[in-house]
């Protein structure tokens, strides 16, 4: 039986949002498929590019949280 995988499916791969058993599967495909290994390999080069999240904000973004917190009136 062969599955077809779509671009979604090797971005799940990518950030590691697949199961075992898809990921055993998308591993056994992109050593079969080349014409799927290139559409990896572009899409794992796009998020080799994109920028790292930070996630801690700044002291100065916490402040001005507080402060607009501070001045809004709580609704009930």
């Amino acid at each position: 039986m062969e599955i077809n995988f779509t671009q979604s499916d090797l971005i799940r791969y990518i950030y590691k949002e697949v199961t075992i058993n898809e990921k055993l599967l998308i591993e056994q495909a992109l050593k079969k498929d080349y014409s799927l290994y290139e559409m990896y390999m572009e899409s794992k080069a796009a998020y080799d590019e994109l920028p790292r999240v930070k996630f801690n904000p700044s002291t100065a973004t916490l402040n001005a949280i507080m402060k607009y917190s501070s001045q809004t009136p709580v609704e009930a």
